[in-house]
């Protein structure tokens, strides 16, 4: 067992119910999609390292990889990955939570350092 964080990488899709709303209907997505980062941002034991949105090169639903967007944090343990996953639970678009929009998939390790005492 190590005090180190766990790196975790919360991979986030659409899905066909985010492609099925009328252009209109699509604003209260992002906004709760920004209330989503706002707590995530907002978590004790969750520090974010840095964000990742591919919807330049990637159109259409996310089932899996490759996905709408990305967080990499650093975790202090499985159950705030678990909280920030759950978030897609409470976050709500009008009468329905976020996830009737988004998937949520995370993936945990350590961090791999780059050691600068071996020559290539």
């Amino acid at each position: 067992m190590t005090d180190q964080p766990l790196r975790t990488l919360l991979c986030y899709g659409n899905n066909q119910n985010f492609f099925d709303l009328p252009r209109a209907e699509i604003g209260p997505v992002w906004e709760a999609t920004q209330a989503l980062l706002s707590q995530l941002k907002g978590l004790d034991g969750l520090e974010i390292i840095g964000t990742f949105d591919d919807d330049a090169h990637m159109v259409g639903p996310s089932s899996g990889w490759p996905w709408t967007f990305y967080v990499l944090a650093d975790a202090r343990g499985q159950a705030v990955v678990q909280e920030a996953c759950g978030l897609l639970r409470s976050v709500m678009v009008g009468e329905h939570a976020l996830w009737r929009y988004f998937k949520v998939e995370a993936r945990m390790g350590r961090e791999l350092t780059i050691r600068d005492d071996v020559e290539a």
